[in-house]
């Protein structure tokens, strides 16, 4: 899996953060719909979720990066050093991924996906981690095809709003 996208990848500006935050609302509407009640998604209020990114943005945890269509934001990708206890400095992972509904299929994913890849193996990273909800079949075959493999032994529930999911982490060596 490998890109050759007409998309514009780069680092994430501040100014950006009300369109990360708003195409965060939008996709993981779309992502997680079948998934999770609509009344349990976006707890978070709006103007807390352009605070987190713009903070993002800001100081680097996670790195933000974003595609671009005729200078529109069209999916980002946040990714760092994994978040995991006891892993080594040398697991990156990536810790989220979005793409607007109406790129989806389109590469978008990808150009971010490779972004991300290249800008852990420049920090050192060897390898790389991903938690999905299990149910999330779409993401799970985007990973698959990817590279990543499942480690089942790291199925775990974590709250999103008032319901609880069960996540998987994928895991691949970055080459």
């Amino acid at each position: 899996m490998s890109s050759s996208s007409s998309y514009e990848v780069r680092p994430a500006k501040l100014s950006e953060a009300q369109a990360i935050a708003d195409l965060h609302v939008s996709a993981s509407q779309a992502a997680y719909h079948d998934l999770i009640p609509a009344e349990h998604l976006n707890k978070m209020p709006l103007a807390k979720r352009v605070t987190m990114w713009r903070e993002a943005i800001e100081f680097g945890d996670p790195q933000v990066q974003v595609a671009l269509d005729g200078g529109r934001i069209v999916g980002f990708v946040g990714f760092d050093r994994s978040r995991d206890k006891g892993t080594k400095n040398t697991v990156g992972e990536i810790w989220s991924i979005y793409v607007d509904d109406g790129y989806w299929n389109q590469g978008v994913g990808l150009a971010l996906w490779d972004a991300a890849r290249e800008a852990l193996v420049e920090e050192g990273c060897t390898t790389v981690t991903v938690w999905i909800p299990l149910r999330n079949e779409r993401a799970l075959r985007f990973f698959d095809l990817a590279g990543f493999k499942r480690e089942l032994n790291t199925a775990k529930t974590v709250p999103m709003g008032d319901i609880k999911i069960e996540e998987m982490r994928l895991k691949r060596a970055l080459d």
